[in-house]
């Protein structure tokens, strides 16, 4: 038994959305994954899949694409992605119920993996504008969508926080965070994420979000102030799941 993780499915089996044109790695990516997974992952496993899942901006353009993912091996949880347009917050017990015993949408709740809570949420990362000079080197950014950015940051606090006092009231003291965005900015050594991941004394951080070898350095990862911070994004990984948890 082992807790593996993986991120940026972009699955498009049922609206035209080819990934090609993002290199070649994502060439037949869809095979690559069945591919991986079923070498991986067992039935006795569990994969948790970080975010972006679906092309489909609706629930009935993302049937065949959720169906790929209830095939793959194992007990499947997912996270929501910036673009899972099928998936509101709001809705998350309509598609848990739907999906009883098939897959399981983390958001405002948590899952159980042996005696470790998974808790999770979407995130947010203020990614620009950003002004720079002839070098590349960042002057300074858009004030504007700073200060929006920050508003989302709180709302994704307040969930996640929230799921950290379910998995607390129910006797859990042991955790992993998960998290579609990276948990700092480019901007950022810190962050709320990585507050609340030392308050909450969580064993490891996973994330995804950043794609193309140019952004793989965007936040953190391996060792940090005790806690182990993983990026899982699909092209960073090959398509092969990254064991979080023996």
């Amino acid at each position: 038994m082992a807790l593996y993780a993986l991120g940026d499915l972009h699955l498009s089996f049922q609206v035209h959305k080819p990934m090609d044109g993002f290199g070649r790695v994502w060439k037949h990516h869809e095979k690559k994954i069945r591919k991986y997974v079923c070498q991986t992952v067992g039935q006795e496993d569990t994969l948790v899949l970080t975010g972006d899942h679906s092309w489909g901006r609706k629930l009935s353009e993302c049937r065949e694409d959720l169906a790929f993912i209830e095939d793959l091996p194992g007990r499947k949880i997912l996270l929501r992605g910036n673009h899972d347009m099928f998936w509101d917050a709001k809705k998350t017990d309509r598609l848990n119920e739907e999906y009883a015993g098939r897959l399981f949408f983390l958001q405002n709740n948590f899952a159980v993996y042996q005696d470790y809570a998974l808790v999770g949420t979407k995130g947010y990362t203020f990614e620009g504008p950003f002004y720079l000079d002839g070098r590349g080197r960042i002057l300074g950014w858009d004030e504007k969508s700073e200060a929006h950015a920050k508003k989302l940051v709180a709302r994704e606090m307040t969930r996640l926080r929230d799921s950290f006092e379910q998995a607390r009231e129910a006797g859990y003291r042991k955790f992993v965070m998960f998290l579609h965005y990276p948990p700092t900015s480019i901007l950022e050594e810190t962050s709320p994420f990585t507050e609340i991941a030392k308050e909450y004394h969580v064993t490891a951080v996973v994330y995804s979000h950043c794609h193309g070898e140019s952004r793989f350095g965007d936040s953190i990862r391996g060792e940090c102030r005790g806690i182990r911070y993983m990026l899982v994004s699909g092209d960073y990984l090959g398509f092969r799941p990254a064991e979080v948890l023996p």
